[in-house]
């Protein structure tokens, strides 16, 4: 019985990071952002639903999703971006329920970006939260994803507030600073996720035996 973390956080707030260090540490990562490319990827249900509303303005001349495109259509139109969310978010969802109900680990982490915005993960254990403040994540997502000012401005916006994604955390990750520092406390959480997760587990089969 695996405990599931779902970990989110804004853009560029340091989720990679994060789930590196896990990964490092031996921890099964999800990362719904890989799920969310193969659920639209040739061929599937996802990519033929894209295509019929997008058209083939967001098809590169590969037969592949121009993700480029795409991302700039949604983040200068809010009702195009809704569109694909309904799109992606529930196959994506689906994804990630199966693959963490179905592991054999004491511990998983799901790696979800728009948790906020997807919604719908009542089914998970824990959230944590990666955060990092307005002024940093912007001048991180800028360096990143080469983009200009109005655009990662665009980008931030397009998301949950801040505020949304710190209601719904049970736990906050802060990343203002080095990496080193941010590594120290991925230890520290990944030790209380396994202490929690095993304290379920011989709770469980405590009662089975009772």
């Amino acid at each position: 019985m695996a405990r599931i973390v779902a970990l989110s956080g804004g853009v560029a707030s340091g989720k990679s990071a994060v789930t590196d260090r896990l990964l490092a540490l031996g921890v099964e990562v999800v990362d719904a952002d890989e799920v969310s490319r193969d659920v639209v990827a040739p061929g599937t249900s996802g990519f033929a639903e894209v295509i019929a509303h997008f058209g083939a303005a967001v098809v590169k001349t590969d037969g592949a999703l121009d993700r480029r495109a795409l991302r700039e259509r949604i983040f200068s139109d809010a009702g195009e971006r809704h569109a694909l969310e309904k799109i992606v978010h529930p196959r994506v969802r689906d994804t990630l329920r199966e693959r963490a109900l179905g592991t054999t680990a004491d511990l998983i982490v799901l790696a979800i970006p728009l948790l906020v915005e997807s919604g719908q993960y009542n089914w998970a254990d824990w959230t944590a939260m990666v955060d990092v403040r307005t002024d940093i994540q912007r001048q991180r997502l800028m360096r990143r994803d080469q983009v200009d000012l109005k655009l990662a401005t665009r980008m931030i916006s397009a998301q949950a507030p801040r505020s949304a994604r710190l209601a719904i955390a049970d736990e906050v990750l802060v990343n203002d600073g080095t990496l080193a520092e941010l590594s120290v406390k991925v230890d520290a959480a990944q030790i209380r996720w396994l202490a929690m997760s095993r304290t379920r587990i011989r709770k469980a089969a405590d009662e089975t035996a009772g």
